[in-house]
C-alpha cells in the first residue's frame, strides 16, 4: 500500500467541498495533502488540507488531525496560519484555512543552495533574524497559550512572498496544557527527528523549552547554510539524541561558515542545549538575545523590531 506521501491523490481535483472547490496540489507531508481550492461564496482562494480516510491510523487519526485545526484556530496570531473551517466528506476529513501567498521556507532555503554565486547559498544574517524573530514571536503566544508546537521546521514556516512574514503551521502533533492530549502508541515518537530537543526524542512530558531547541536548529541551519550531522536513518538520529545528544552537530556553526562570530554561535548554542535548563527559558530570552545581536552587528539605526 502506497504512503500517504507517495499515493496518487489526483481524483480528489475537482472535488466540492461545502463553498470549496479543490483545484490542485500545493504539497503533502506525513499528516495530509495540501490544496489550493476556490470558495465561491467569497470569491477568493484558500488553502484545504485533507487526511484520506484509507490513511487513518494510530498516529494519523481523525482526533489529531481535528486537534491540529482545533489549535490553530484558537490561537490568533499574525504569524500563525488562521484556520477557517473544519469537517468531514466520505472519502476524508479536511481542514481549510488561509492561503499563505508564498513559498515554505524549507522550498527557500533549498532554491538558495542551487544559486551559482556562492555568497547567494546562505540567507542573510538580517534576514534570518527577522524571520526567527516572527517564529519565536508566534512560538511565544502559543506556549503562553498553553501549547507546544513540537514540529518546528523550514517545512512547517510559510513566508508570504510580498511581506516577507513567517507563519507557522501544522499543530498536528502538538501538546497542550488544556484539555486532553491524545496518546502516542507505545515506542512511536512523532516529531521531526533533525529538529527535535532530546527530551522529545526521549518520549519524555515537553515544555516550551522543546520548541526552542527546535527553532535554535533552525537558526543553526539559516546562518551556517546547512546542518553539520551524520547521514543517519530517523531512527539512528533518535536514538543518539537520547543517548548522546551532544554528539549529533559534527562541527561548530563557525566551522561551517567562518561569518558565523562568536556572539551569534553563543546564541546557537545555548538554544541548541542538550538539557532544557541550559537553553534559553522562554521564547523571549531568545528573541532578546537575538535583538541585542541585531544592534551590536548589524545595524543600531534600524528600529523595525
Amino acid at each position: 500500500m502506497d504512503s500517504i506521501r507517495t499515493a496518487n491523490f489526483n481524483y480528489f481535483i475537482g472535488t466540492k467541498v461545502g463553498t470549496c472547490t479543490i483545484m490542485k496540489e500545493l504539497g503533502r507531508g506525513a499528516m495530509g495533502v495540501v490544496y489550493t481550492a476556490y470558495q465561491g461564496s467569497l470569491k477568493r482562494l484558500v488553502a484545504i488540507k485533507i487526511l484520506p480516510k484509507e490513511f487513518v491510523s494510530d498516529v494519523l487519526s481523525p482526533e489529531r488531525f481535528r486537534q491540529e485545526a482545533e489549535t490553530a484556530a484558537y490561537l490568533t496570531h499574525p504569524n500563525i496560519v488562521p484556520i477557517y473551517e473544519i469537517g468531514e466528506t466520505d472519502d476524508f476529513y479536511y481542514i481549510i484555512m488561509q492561503l499563505v501567498r508564498g513559498k515554505s521556507l524549507g522550498i527557500i532555503l533549498s532554491n538558495m543552495k542551487k544559486h551559482p554565486v556562492p555568497s547567494k547559498r546562505i540567507m542573510p544574517f538580517k534576514d534570518s533574524i527577522k524571520l526567527i524573530i516572527n517564529v519565536l514571536d508566534a512560538l511565544g503566544f502559543a506556549h503562553r497559550e498553553g501549547t507546544i508546537h513540537q514540529d518546528i521546521k523550514p517545512d512547517n514556516i510559510l513566508i508570504e512572498e510580498k511581506t516577507k512574514r513567517a507563519m507557522i503551521t501544522d499543530f498536528g502533533i502538538a501538546r497542550l496544557s488544556r484539555g486532553e492530549n491524545l496518546p502516542v502508541k507505545r515506542g512511536v515518537v512523532v516529531g521531526t527527528p533533525i529538529y527535535m530537543a532530546p527530551e522529545q526524542a526521549a518520549g519524555k512530558e515537553t515544555d516550551g523549552r522543546a520548541d526552542i531547541y527546535s527553532v535554535g536548529v533552525l537558526l543553526f541551519l539559516m546562518v551556517a547554510g546547512g546542518l553539520p550531522v551524520r547521514p543517519e536513518t530517523g531512527t539512528q538520529t533518535v536514538i543518539r539524541k537520547i543517548t548522546n545528544p551532544d554528539s549529533f552537530f559534527l562541527k561548530r556553526p563557525s566551522q561551517v561558515n567562518p561569518n558565523i562570530n562568536p556572539e551569534m554561535e553563543m546564541i546557537i548554542f545555548k538554544a541548541i542545549a542538550s538539557h532544557p535548563d541550559l537553553r534559553f527559558q522562554n521564547c523571549q530570552e531568545f528573541i532578546d538575545a537575538l535583538k541585542k545581536y541585531y544592534i551590536n552587528y548589524i545595524s543600531n539605526q534600524e528600529t523595525w523590531f
